[in-house]
């Protein structure tokens, strides 16, 4: 009953009117998607579907995002018999066409990549770094050292995806989970006025889940299709993902176990984003290499099972008053950087671009 508990109570709206909540519509899917039951797919009785829902497995769509080790737990058979539920709630997606066949043709594929969506930064300087902005259907990362403007991206971030989608945005809302302690809404307010924006209509579109543990991350993980249908979410922020795991398993005993535990979360989150169309951001601490003598000694934690998981890797950087933007990970990007300042809009370019910029627009 943990996982009813956690819909109660870890996702807080940043004010207590439920008018903006009501007066948006409850899902940017089709209707047909969004209420497709479980027992609409063979092999799933009332007896399977109360254990799929009582592990906060509620639609066709909550089914396809988890693992087949997810909906064995959940269900209490073995991983075949799991694994034949997840593809059966796969084939129905691709009969509604929601989802692409296993094989189609390049071009195809080309044609769906010139229409993703993406959300603007705030600032055109990085969003030119990354092609228009954040994509959805892929994670990024920002990683850098305290101080780099990690936090404040995620919090322009979760204003801008508030936008029409003529001014930068995706008019959605946005799923903030903070393992850090670090989510101001004073800063949200502040932003908002300094970009003429209605401070409470922008807080009533950021829903904000504080995770206290690695486990408590990992449910609320869990819990993210049920809270994206409800809110028509268009962006999920993790700010930041490995500093629970990070804090709690010490030494190389633990190293094996961390390392999966973080790899199955970061790829709960990877199919969250292609199976709902939204866009993820994850921002990472670093460490130093000591084996580094030329260059910068800086890199990301979390290892190997970021590194490939993420779709975009972005280096931030501080240099005087400016900060610095490196594209180090994309499978299409070209590696360069990208220089942004913060200020109270929260991300911006520096005065003489933004200005002319300004001018331009």
């Amino acid at each position: 009953m943990l996982q009813a508990r956690l819909r109660g109570v870890c996702f807080h709206s940043l004010t207590e009117g439920e008018e903006g909540a009501k007066s948006g519509d409850s899902s940017s899917l089709p209707r047909s998607i969004v209420d497709l039951e479980l027992d609409e797919l063979d092999g799933v009785g009332p007896a399977t579907k109360a254990k799929l829902n009582g592990a906060g497995i509620l639609t066709v769509l909550d089914l396809a995002v988890k693992s087949p080790s997810e909906v064995a737990d959940a269900v209490g058979s073995d991983l075949t018999r799991a694994a034949d539920l997840c593809n059966k709630a796969r084939t129905k997606l691709v009969e509604l066409k929601y989802l692409e066949e296993d094989f189609v043709s390049a071009s195809e594929i080309y044609k769906k990549r010139m229409a993703i969506e993406r959300i603007s930064t705030g600032s055109r300087n990085l969003d030119d770094l990354l092609a228009g902005g954040i994509e959805t259907q892929a994670v990024t990362e920002f990683y850098g050292e305290f101080g780099s403007g990690k936090t404040q991206i995620c919090h322009t971030l979760s204003i801008m995806v508030q936008q029409p989608i003529g001014g930068g945005g995706l008019s959605g809302k946005a799923v903030y989970i903070d393992t850090e302690n670090t989510f101001r809404p004073e800063r949200i307010v502040s932003i908002a006025e300094s970009r003429k924006l209605d401070p409470r209509k922008v807080l009533d579109g950021i829903i904000v889940a504080k995770a206290y543990n690695s486990s408590h991350q990992e449910l609320i993980v869990g819990e993210l299709g049920n809270q994206v249908r409800k809110a028509s979410a268009k962006l999920v922020i993790v700010d930041s993902a490995v500093a629970h795991y990070r804090a709690e398993f010490l030494g190389r005993g633990t190293l094996s176990e961390r390392q999966q535990r973080l790899n199955k979360f970061i790829h709960a989150l990877v199919r969250t984003s292609e199976i709902y169309n939204l866009a993820v951001v994850l921002t990472n601490q670093v460490q130093s290499s000591p084996d580094t003598f030329f260059g910068d000694p800086t890199k990301a934690t979390g290892g190997h099972v970021i590194a490939h998981t993420s779709t975009y890797r972005i280096y931030v950087r501080k240099t005087g008053k400016n900060r610095v933007a490196r594209m180090v990970d994309s499978p299409y990007h070209p590696e360069r950087e990208a220089i942004f300042q913060l200020n109270e809009r929260g991300v911006d370019d520096p005065p003489e671009e933004s200005s002319s910029s300004r001018r331009r627009s």
